[in-house]
């Protein structure tokens, strides 16, 4: 009876666990409802949006209350809306909406005494902040035309007035300084005066589907700069500048673990261009399937300041390149255009210094056309170096590069080139 009694015993509590588990795993699981963000107004305190009247203080005030509030969106419901320098803080998005257009300002006295803060939106030392919605943000390069060329124009520059130095000073579009976790996407970002997004000293970003458009004969006009910022994304944007589309550089610090898919570029300069400014290290960059169309180069390393450049892939890349002019725009149409060389004369860094290494290219297809009467036999290694060079085209051009990879990369020659001097694929200076 005892034995009986405990097989009963054993066999209910087997019944009931199994029946605790099939429900346990039936039941459907808690809903968790995540808060919505908090939504702030740029037109409830008090901006226009005709325009013509300034909105800064309105734009300032939303975002300063949603900041305060901790955190959310700040909306702009479709209007045109003209400010000065407005500040992103932490925890706030920008969300320009479908039908909405920020305008940046054109004078001085619309920006900060500081040049390295001439942005129309800027984030400093800002955390979990952003520009999304769908609509426009324009710094009305245009403006800033003195004289418009039909292969370049000259641009007003603010060095008259004593505020800067160089033929270069010019408001940006949108800044974040020494900021983290940093999303830019589905955005309009058209005609910066000066370079259109810029990163400093950032990390953890994403920028994806986002359109970035500048006049093809206006100079400076980049179009992402990333400058000593670490753990970049780009991908799915659309891209096309008269000067640099993509522009990675270490003035300030070293830059690694950037990676760029799924773009379309096209640019009157460089459309992936690493450097000039290159006085720490670069690793760790990756570039994949990018389509470059019609640019006066198409990936250069332009190494002038010491700083090695380590473990970069190119993959999956289709360029096709135009010379478009002999003087007025630097590169000879080059597909792939890689230097290192000291920025001056007097200077000890560049190639002695600055090391190339573990470059690699996979599935990258050329074709090259003869699209000019411009002379040919001549390489621009403008910034520094020395200067234009007699030198045979080339399909690639590298120089001193230890560990380079090359894996199914096709150069077509165009029937229309009989010239025997283009028929170089690869003039390649090892390291020493």
């Amino acid at each position: 009876m005892k034995m009986a009694a405990t097989l009963f015993r054993l066999t209910l509590f087997f019944i009931l666990f199994f029946i605790v588990q099939s429900r346990l795993y039936t039941w459907p699981p808690p809903t968790i409802q995540l808060p919505l963000p908090l939504l702030f107004s740029v037109v409830d305190h008090g901006a226009i949006g005709d325009g013509r009247h300034y909105d800064t203080a309105a734009i300032q005030a939303a975002i300063d209350a949603c900041h305060s509030a901790g955190g959310g969106h700040v909306r702009f419901p479709p209007g045109t809306y003209l400010t000065a320098t407005v500040y992103i803080k932490s925890g706030v998005y920008l969300v320009v909406e479908e039908g909405a257009k920020i305008l940046g300002g054109t004078k001085l006295e619309d920006y900060p005494a500081e040049r390295r803060r001439w942005y129309v939106v800027l984030a400093e030392n800002a955390t979990d902040v952003g520009i999304t919605g769908g609509g426009v943000m324009d710094g009305r390069g245009m403006k800033f035309v003195k004289t418009f060329g039909e292969a370049k124009n000259v641009m007003v520059s603010w060095n008259e007035t004593g505020a800067c130095l160089g033929d270069e000073c010019r408001p940006r579009l949108v800044g974040f300084l020494g900021s983290r976790n940093v999303r830019v996407w589905n955005i309009h970002l058209n005609e910066p005066a000066y370079w259109c997004l810029h990163l400093v000293g950032c990390d953890n970003t994403s920028i994806h589907d986002v359109s970035i458009y500048g006049d093809f004969n206006t100079p400076n006009n980049d179009g992402i700069d990333i400058e000593a910022s670490n753990n970049t994304v780009i991908t799915r944007c659309n891209i096309n500048t008269g000067d640099d589309s993509i522009c990675p550089k270490t003035t300030y610090g070293p830059l690694y673990n950037l990676t760029v898919t799924n773009c379309w570029i096209q640019s009157r300069s460089s459309a992936i261009k690493l450097g000039s400014g290159s006085s720490h290290d670069f690793n760790g960059l990756v570039f994949d399937n990018i389509t470059i169309y019609d640019s006066h180069r198409g990936l250069g390393m332009q190494i002038r300041d010491g700083g090695d450049v380590s473990d970069v892939t190119f993959s999956n890349m289709n360029i096709q390149t135009r010379y478009y002019d002999p003087v007025l725009w630097w590169g000879r149409a080059e597909p792939i255009y890689i230097t290192t060389c000291p920025r001056s004369p007097n200077s000890a860094e560049g190639s002695r210094d600055g090391h190339l290494s573990n470059l690699r290219f996979q599935n990258v297809n050329f074709t090259y056309r003869r699209w000019t009467n411009f002379p040919d036999g001549l390489v621009y290694y403008r910034p520094g170096c020395r200067g234009l060079v007699k030198h045979s085209p080339a399909g690639i051009i590298m120089e001193h590069i230890d560990d380079l990879e090359l894996e199914n990369v096709n150069m077509i020659w165009s029937d229309v080139i009989q010239n025997k001097r283009w028929n170089n694929p690869l003039d390649f200076l090892p390291s020493m």
